[in-house]
């Protein structure tokens, strides 16, 4: 089983405060964390550290950030081959944590998008994840492995995650990204939620997940509407919850889990994610959401 993650990559360095600073005043952190960071990114490194064969393929800079990435991708196992330096810079990442309830507050130095990477990917895969990054690339890979199962990680509403959308077979979206794209506000009631969910089924014609937070998420299974719950954690620090949730997911669905069971262990990862600082360093064992998954009668 092959799989390739296309999409951002990012150097991100995390401080963890006490509380949201306050503008025009000074502080002190005893910590720093640094890794890389980006959704396929992200999600790459969660599939090689759980034992599959995956590759990425995105942009770094010619700088030491750059070579961080590509070294930290090595170090877990990802196949870099299609990793390019383009430019002097690497997209950075400058994350605020805040201990009390566990927000993050990231502000990107980020570089010129490239629709298109200069390497055309000929190689043949099994499984495709996409963050809605390098769409030219992104389309060519789908059309080129019309076999292979895909999945979009649509965190915000954006053309390219827009176009990405219908050509996929699961769009993994966020809250945010569903509210955008109806222009409508998730209510309190549930028939809300899926007069929502109807809409962008209707559009995408595809198999729909909406990640809703600490609520879980929202999925069609035989034929039913169901909000599939999370665990309940304390938050330190919530940046890369997203990602590692669709890499999780897209581990199971590789694995042949029912929808409701890659959606309830992805949550479950997402959860655990959030206990740790820094996105890489907070990926839980796959053994560990296993145990728990079993705990709650997933499995």
């Amino acid at each position: 089983m092959k799989i390739l993650c296309l999409g951002h990559a990012t150097y991100d360095t995390t401080l963890p405060i006490e509380n949201y600073p306050i503008e025009n005043q000074k502080y002190r952190t005893e910590d720093k964390i640094e890794c890389g960071g980006g959704p396929a990114s992200n999600a790459a490194y969660l599939l090689s550290k759980w034992g599959l064969d995956v590759s990425f393929a995105g942009a770094v800079g010619n700088d030491i950030y750059g070579q961080k990435i590509i070294d930290e991708f090595k170090k877990i196992g990802v196949n870099t081959k299609y990793i390019e330096k383009i430019g002097e810079k690497t997209s950075s990442g400058y994350i605020i944590a805040n201990l009390q309830n566990g927000s993050r507050t990231i502000i990107t130095a980020a570089t010129p998008k490239i629709a298109k990477l200069s390497t055309t990917i000929e190689e043949k895969y099994d499984f495709i994840l996409l963050d809605g990054e390098h769409l030219e690339s992104a389309k060519e890979v789908l059309e080129n492995n019309p076999q292979a199962k895909s999945i979009l990680d649509a965190g915000t509403l954006k053309e390219a995650t827009k176009v990405l959308g219908s050509k996929v077979d699961y769009l993994a979206c966020s809250k945010v990204f569903a509210e955008d794209f109806i222009q409508e506000t998730f209510k309190e009631d549930k028939s809300n939620w899926i007069k929502i969910f109807k809409k962008l089924e209707e559009y995408f014609k595809t198999n729909i997940i909406i990640t809703l937070e600490d609520k879980g998420s929202m999925i069609k299974y035989n034929n039913e509407y169901l909000i599939v719950s999370s665990i309940k954690v304390k938050a330190l620090d919530s940046t890369g919850a997203g990602d590692i949730f669709h890499g999780a997911l897209a581990y199971f669905l590789i694995n042949n889990y029912t929808l409701d069971k890659a959606v309830t262990l992805a949550n479950i990862t997402g959860a655990l994610s959030v206990e740790k600082i820094g996105s890489r360093y907070a990926m839980p064992e796959l053994e560990e959401v296993i145990k728990i998954g079993r705990e709650h009668g997933v499995l």
